[in-house]
């Protein structure tokens, strides 16, 4: 299942841009099914940073997962040129991979439509008399 249509990317990236980036055989459109193949590879490796931590495939997959599918696409279809992407694009590449790793080690979560319910309002308020160590309790290490 793929996170990201190319109807998204199509948002991100000229058709011009697309055309060239994807137009094997030269016949002046973008070829849609390497758009899709690079989109199914991005939704891969999402998923590879997401399966340690929430079943897959995922049931509703949160809006997020569209943007870092958008953004990892992308960049894998300047590069399957053998070229290296524009700065801009590997920088959305870079920042989604490093999401990507904030989400698989719970720092953050998928947001409001998290599937693991990890969100802010599923986590208790913290209170001060919830500290387990103090001065006191570490003095004698």
């Amino acid at each position: 299942m793929s996170y990201a249509t190319i109807t998204d990317i199509r948002q991100w990236i000229d058709e011009d841009v697309l055309i060239q980036l994807t137009d094997d055989a030269d016949a002046g459109t973008t070829d849609a099914d390497v758009v899709a193949t690079a989109l199914a590879a991005a939704s891969v490796e999402i998923d590879g940073y997401l399966g340690g931590r929430y079943a897959l495939p995922l049931a509703s997959p949160p809006a997020v997962l569209t943007k870092l599918a958008v953004d990892i696409g992308g960049w894998l279809l300047h590069v399957r040129r053998d070229v290296a992407a524009p700065a801009h694009w590997q920088a959305r590449h870079d920042n989604a991979i490093k999401f990507l790793e904030k989400i698989a080690t719970g720092k953050i979560s998928l947001g409001a439509d998290d599937p693991a319910g990890t969100g802010a309002a599923d986590r208790p308020a913290a209170t001060s008399g919830d500290r387990i160590f103090s001065t006191d309790t570490l003095a004698g290490y």
